[in-house]
């Protein structure tokens, strides 16, 4: 691994890109909901953070219906769930610009979740990534599906210091929900 050690407390950046959406016609990009499949993942990619001990401080959403839905049910699935913020940054976001809000963040949360867009949030997981655990990285380099959520670790004193090559990707699990 080529993880850089930083200073400062361990601190996390938790991606997850929005559950299976789906494609009504005439309904532009942003406006898509969710499809039936999305809805049941959702609410497991909520448990899935909480069974892994991955509850954010705040939440970082983008402005898509897909998304703003995703965390409504991940996040309903949490007794108190953080603050949430929407940033219309995050849809169709490049790493730069994904790089751009979470650098943007407050040095006291410790924990941050960003809801996003397949291909931006794949490409910030390999970028921030300097290694990973077990077979975290060829998970995401084979595919970061919808539900997905991967966990990288790093420490740093504020968040503007996070760059490429700077985190650990300890975690990469793919939500699904059972069908009634």
């Amino acid at each position: 691994m080529t993880t850089r050690a930083g200073a400062g407390p361990l601190r996390r950046l938790v991606v997850l890109r929005h559950a299976k959406s789906s494609w009504p016609e005439g309904v532009p990009d942003e406006l898509r909901p969710l499809a039936a499949r999305g809805r049941r993942d959702a609410p497991a990619a909520g448990r899935a953070l909480a069974e892994s001990d991955c509850l954010p401080d705040l939440a970082i959403c983008s402005t898509a219906v897909r998304t703003r839905q995703t965390w409504d049910l991940a996040a309903g699935q949490w007794g108190t769930p953080p603050p949430v913020r929407y940033d219309s940054r995050v849809y169709a976001a490049d790493v730069p610009e994904l790089l751009e809000v979470v650098r943007e963040v407050s040095a006291e949360v410790e924990t941050l979740l960003l809801v996003g867009h397949n291909p931006g949030l794949e490409e910030l997981v390999l970028e921030l990534a300097g290694g990973g655990l077990d077979d975290t990285l060829d998970q995401v380099r084979a595919k970061f599906p919808t539900s997905a959520i991967a966990v990288l670790a790093w420490h740093g004193t504020k968040w503007a210091e996070l760059g490429p090559g700077a985190a650990l990707l300890t975690e990469v699990t793919v939500a699904r929900g059972r069908k009634p």
